[in-house]
């Protein structure tokens, strides 16, 4: 398909991880991709910050298109930077004493939200009810949503499709049980859906048309030293707990990727085989949030909001002058090897065990990226 100017237009996939204030970085990413007019996108997965994104994105695009898009998402992260300090804050005395002088993760790791926010009052409430439209998303078929969140009885991760999306499934996508209540949908109780999918690749993979996606990571996932103190410690289990999902979808892609070499599924257009031959891109966040402080993604400060903004504006720049020509040919990063060497079981067999290719059809290895 040609875009303007006679060019290929390019389809992708967006996967966007969730990570509070630090998704100040995916709207810089998405302001530069809603920019570039070769390309076009199918289906989103989100997951808290990332499904706030994803549902301003989705609302612009409904009302008027690229432009509206970007609107909307600069009146959303406006909206969240002009209300500074949680409004929960400023409606209890207790409360607001120690957020002039300290950060509120420790009071949070000592009061429920039951306790000290007895009224589940949440201030994104407002902003999303004010900013976003649910029932044009909801009518708007050219663009998929699966918005995670995590069942609260169960620990599954429950998907949000784009004909159900309501400010509650956005809610529940970004609900930490530390700070809201737990956010209820038809008689289930929900939070963040970084717990069980941040986001999830599998399915994207294995039902989107689009055959590449390109995912915009927040958390860093190598980070050298041992945690000491209180603070340190909070974030590095955060960071792990966090990123435990993606390692997982990540294994997944890899042991399908590793039977689909061992010659299974030649013929049939299986979701397995979708899965093996999906084609993933990468921008990071990672050296520009490995510098803050971990409890920088509850607390939406200006400056850092700004700079996150440019950030991923920038790396996005560099990644469609670097790979933009790539998508819908090949894969430009390992996913495994780039999260630490993920590997599974059925991968270290297709490594030591794999016959020979016998000109049947496989999976495109994609290369390594290049360096930064």
């Amino acid at each position: 398909m040609l875009g303007i100017g006679g060019k290929r237009q390019r389809t992708i996939n967006l996967a966007l991880q969730g990570g509070g204030v630090h998704g100040a970085f995916t709207w810089g990413v998405l302001d530069r991709l809603l920019e570039d007019q070769q390309l076009r996108l199918s289906w989103i997965s989100a997951t808290s910050a990332g499904a706030v994104n994803a549902a301003a994105l989705a609302s612009g695009l409904a009302h008027g298109g690229p432009e509206q898009a970007r609107k909307t998402l600069r009146t959303v992260w406006e909206a969240v930077q002009e209300a500074a300090v949680p409004d929960l804050v400023r409606l209890n005395p207790f409360l607001r004493g120690f957020s002039r002088s300290s950060s509120l993760t420790p009071v949070a790791a000592l009061l429920s939200p039951y306790d000290f926010n007895p009224l589940g009052f949440d201030p994104l409430r407002r902003i999303l009810t004010e900013h976003i439209d649910f029932e044009r998303i909801r009518a708007f078929a050219d663009l998929e949503l699966l918005i995670a969140a995590t069942d609260v009885a169960t620990g599954a991760k429950r998907l949000f499709r784009r004909a159900e999306l309501t400010v509650d499934a956005v809610l529940a996508s970004a609900c930490l049980p530390t700070i809201h209540h737990a956010v209820e949908i038809e008689g289930r109780a929900y939070w963040d859906g970084g717990f069980s999918a941040n986001p999830d690749l599998v399915t994207l993979a294995a039902e989107s048309p689009a055959e590449d996606t390109l995912l915009v990571l927040l958390n860093t996932f190598d980070e050298p030293g041992v945690p000491r103190s209180t603070r340190e410690i909070a974030g590095a289990v955060s960071r792990i707990t966090f990123n435990q999902p993606l390692r997982r979808d990540v294994e997944l892609i890899e042991a399908a990727r590793a039977a689909a070499d061992l010659g299974w599924w030649r013929r049939a257009r299986t979701p397995a085989r979708r899965i093996a031959q999906h084609r993933f891109h990468l921008v990071e966040a990672g050296h520009h949030t490995a510098i803050l402080p971990a409890d920088s993604k509850i607390q939406p400060d200006r400056t850092i909001i700004s700079r996150l903004f440019l950030a991923g504006y920038t790396e996005t720049g560099k990644w469609l002058e670097r790979h933009g020509a790539d998508v819908g040919l090949r894969g430009t990063v390992d996913l495994a090897q780039h999260l630490g060497k993920v590997s599974t079981p059925i991968a270290r067999t297709r490594e030591a065990d794999a016959p020979e290719n016998d000109g049947a059809s496989a999976p495109e290895k994609p290369p390594r990226p290049a360096p930064a």
